[in-house]
């Protein structure tokens, strides 16, 4: 049989407080001796007692959820970024909502049922959302917005990526060992994030009078990565591929090793990008244009700390990628 929940106003009687020592209790940033605070937890404990957080966000109008808008979380990339930002939000105390739009049929609806539980915060990391929808429907706060989309809107914060001279970097050092023949495998066709990604390294190689001579789309994982390099590879003489992410070009390394018998770098030079642990690994060493993903995640928190302390908007954080340099190029 269930236990009968007391409530704060019966828990207040109890240990001979206000209602309001009681709010104060149970709110981490609230002012309160310690000694008052033990007390109370204490008489709670032994009475069962839970705060209701739905009911303190109609009071206070502060729910701490955060509604976090991505494409998947199997993507070691997506993964390893999204567990440094859950535990960076749990610090602050705040609750992340993971929205995952892959593989979701009415992404809207998907925004909507997130939106009813008037969360803080939102930020937007999926690139298969429209921008303004996710403006529209998280109408009560300021959407952050990670988007190599461009944007016009002055409701939002965002957050930009800029790998141009990482790219110049790496391109630079791949022409000088002698590699003629570029090829480009991306992600989707229609990502602004591969389109992006695939100028930095096309404007790098048109600075050596040099182009793109193949392409081929995957879909950012090992088996289409292994499956795209092996097509794209034997019908160009490409000597040197750049892959829209690690994931893939560590899947397209291995088909040039153990399909076509190409090994890298002296066969065929192969970058990756997003820098993810996997691919620093002994087995993989992989060359990429590397994001540092703590940063990435620290930029999120300093501009939700932003809108926290109403401070005017947008607000804008441009983050450069790095070179990071592997067995493979």
């Amino acid at each position: 049989m269930s236990r009968k929940r007391i409530t704060s106003k019966e828990l207040a009687k109890l240990a001979g407080v206000s209602s309001a020592t009681i709010s104060r209790a149970f709110s981490p940033d609230s002012r309160i001796g310690g000694a008052t605070r033990d007390r109370i937890l204490a008489v709670a404990r032994e009475h069962g007692y839970q705060p209701n957080a739905i009911a303190r966000s109609l009071n206070n109008q502060r729910s701490r959820l955060v509604a976090l808008v991505v494409n998947a979380i199997g993507n070691p990339c997506e993964a390893e970024e999204q567990q440094l930002l859950v535990h960076r939000l749990q610090a602050k105390q705040l609750l992340p909502i993971i929205l995952c739009c892959a593989d979701h049929t009415d992404r809207l609806q998907l925004m909507r049922l997130a939106s009813t539980y008037q969360v803080d915060h939102v930020v937007v990391f999926s690139d298969m959302v429209s921008m303004q929808d996710a403006v529209e429907i998280f109408h009560t706060t300021r959407p952050i917005i990670v988007s190599f989309e461009p944007l016009e809107n002055d409701s939002v914060s965002h957050i930009r990526i800029d790998g141009s001279a990482a790219a110049g970097e790496i391109i630079d050092k791949i022409v000088k060992d002698g590699k003629k023949r570029f090829a480009y495998l991306s992600g989707t066709s229609s990502s602004w994030i591969d389109k992006l990604r695939r100028k930095w390294f096309a404007d790098a190689l048109a600075r050596h009078g040099m182009a793109f001579e193949a392409d081929a789309y995957g879909d950012y994982s090992y088996d289409s990565g292994f499956k795209e390099a092996v097509l794209l590879l034997h019908r160009s003489k490409a000597d040197a591929l750049i892959c829209g992410n690690d994931v893939m070009a560590i899947g397209a390394r291995d088909a040039a090793r153990r399909v076509l018998n190409r090994n890298t770098p002296d066969d065929l030079a192969i970058v990756g990008q997003d820098g993810i642990a996997m691919a620093a690994w002994d087995c993989h060493d992989l060359t990429t244009l590397s994001l540092d993903h703590a940063a990435f995640m620290d930029a999120v928190v300093d501009l939700i700390d932003r809108h926290d302390a109403d401070l005017e908007g947008p607000h804008s954080i441009t983050l450069t990628c790095k070179a990071r340099w592997g067995t493979t190029a």
